[in-house]
């Protein structure tokens, strides 16, 4: 079964989004796969991780950035 990670950097924002399994990431990333977090499409009470989003130690959950602000 295939699921959704995402790769966090240094300052827990979300570079990049992959389909994988967990074997996949241990094996690929070795070391460095505890920079990619699970994240879940369609769990209630979780957020889809994308490109720019902030990965909250707190509530392990994600976190959009914020919207543009309209001129």
């Amino acid at each position: 079964m295939f699921t959704y990670f995402a790769h966090i950097t240094a300052d827990n924002v979300v570079d990049e989004v992959i389909v994988a399994d967990q074997q996949f990431v241990n094996e690929t990333y070795g070391a460095n796969a505890d920079q990619w977090v699970e994240t879940f499409i369609d769990t209630p009470g979780k957020t889809y991780a994308g490109v720019g989003y902030t990965w909250d130690d707190e509530t392990q959950d994600f976190v959009a950035p914020p919207e543009p602000v309209e001129p």
